[in-house]
């Protein structure tokens, strides 16, 4: 036998504490209203999770210089698109709360995080409305890390929005969730097959508001997809984007 103090994988350790968890992320989580994602499904098709950051002009790479050592380095999206993007899309009153984090649904598969997530680096599914919740940021990591947390917000998601994600790196999650399938200690507030049309507690009204926003959200594509001056907006991806939501820009 080993020597040493043994301790345990850290999700087994936080196993038996699942539903408490649950109960957490059930009472405080924040859901965008299904019309919302209806009526704009991605709100930032021009980017996602590690693209290149330009200045609006789209003429100009954003860089940042170390005051430490002077070196300078070209900034990447990291969540902020996304961030805003949903924020706009729950219609959040400013000031905008403090600790709050957006958690993408469809998102990390790796506790450890030392892979990358290819479907938070597509930009179909980085913005898309569906594909986030907003959560208090000290219960993000169970998100991230918990399988079966993971698989619940999925399946709501699912229920909510009649929509789980196409990207083949989680294909085999997703053909799960289509199938019917609810997980154990599943929320009894949240929609399921037999709960059709319920809204989870947190859920967010589609206002005029959000309306007026998403209009705002149309002009601003419709005129960069117009523009002859972008140099470096990325015109046919944005357009394959909205083709693969079959977004009517009006």
């Amino acid at each position: 036998m080993a020597s040493g103090f043994h301790v345990p994988d850290g999700n087994e350790a936080l196993r038996s504490d699942i539903p408490a968890i649950v109960e957490l992320i059930e009472r405080t989580a924040r859901w965008v209203h299904p019309d919302t994602f209806r009526a704009l499904p991605v709100w930032a098709p021009h980017t996602a999770r590690g693209r290149p950051l330009f200045d609006a002009a789209w003429t100009r790479r954003y860089t940042n210089t170390r005051k430490l050592t002077g070196v300078t380095a070209e900034k990447f999206e990291g969540n902020v698109a996304a961030l805003n993007a949903l924020v706009a899309a729950l219609d959040v009153a400013s000031p905008r709360p403090k600790n709050w984090t957006v958690c993408h649904i469809w998102g990390y598969d790796d506790p450890s995080f030392a892979q990358g997530s290819s479907v938070v680096q597509d930009p179909r599914y980085f913005s898309c409305v569906a594909n986030m919740v907003w959560l208090p940021t000290s219960l993000k990591g169970f998100t991230d890390t918990l399988p079966e947390i993971k698989a619940m917000l999925r399946v709501c998601a699912f229920h909510l929005y009649g929509w789980a994600c196409e990207h083949e790196a989680v294909a085999e999650q997703a053909e799960q969730v289509r199938s019917g399938w609810t997980p154990p200690d599943y929320p009894k507030s949240w929609p399921n097959a037999d709960r059709r049309g319920v809204l989870p507690p947190g859920t967010a009204p589609f206002t005029p508001r959000i309306e007026r926003e998403i209009e705002k959200r149309k002009s601003k594509i419709r005129s960069a997809l117009a523009s002859a001056n972008l140099l470096h907006y990325p015109k046919t991806e944005v357009e394959n984007v909205l083709k693969f939501w079959k977004v009517d820009l009006g």
